[in-house]
């Protein structure tokens, strides 16, 4: 009995085995290529990657002490550095003594005359206070300023001062300043001998 397998059909049922090998061999072979590839890379050192990563222990500590020293008003300063301002020998003098004298210059004369000094003796010893002889002490400006006017037809000069005393306002009508108690008490003699009330009044220079 003769079989009824073409030749033509055996062909191709070859034809399809050769493909199907074919595309399997050629898939593991891209598999091979990959990963040879992927092993390559993971292996050879990346140039701009270790350059920039691989860093010495000495490179960290020159860096660290640079930031460390890093003065931001350093290009103020200039290329010369300030000077400093104190001498090197006054450094040398201890705080609050006083350097010796020098020969060349010797202290002045205790002989000669000091003005000043004189001055402040004689305010050391001149009255604290200031003295005023008061003519009276009114409720309104106009009768003060009436006091004031007959007091300068008679030749003082008199002036009106206000003051608040027990939630109101007081005129008073002064005389002076004068620097001592004993002009003061003049005047308030000739004031009594006119029959002027006074009072007389001493305050601190």
């Amino acid at each position: 009995m003769k079989s009824n397998t073409s030749p033509s059909f055996k062909t191709n049922n070859t034809q399809k085995g050769g493909t199907l090998v074919g595309f399997i061999l050629g898939m593991v072979v891209g598999l091979l290529i990959a990963l040879s590839v992927a092993i390559y890379v993971t292996k050879v050192p990346i140039p701009f990657l270790n350059k920039g990563l691989s860093r010495s222990a000495d490179q960290d500590a020159a860096e660290e002490k640079k930031n460390k020293d890093w003065d931001p008003n350093a290009p103020l300063y200039g290329k010369n550095p300030v000077k400093s301002a104190v001498d090197p020998e006054k450094e040398k003098t201890p705080s609050g003594v006083l350097p010796p004298p020098d020969a060349n210059n010797p202290p002045a004369s205790a002989e000669g005359t000091d003005p000043l000094g004189d001055l402040a003796r004689s305010k050391a010893g001149a009255d604290p206070f200031n003295y005023y002889v008061q003519a009276g002490a009114f409720r309104t400006p106009e009768e003060a300023e009436s006091q004031r006017a007959k007091l300068s037809l008679n030749g003082y000069d008199a002036k009106v001062s206000e003051r608040e005393q027990g939630g109101r306002s007081v005129f008073r009508v002064r005389i002076g300043p004068f620097d001592t108690r004993e002009d003061a008490e003049k005047i308030q003699d000739k004031l009594k001998s006119n029959k002027v009330e006074t009072a007389l009044v001493r305050i601190q220079r």
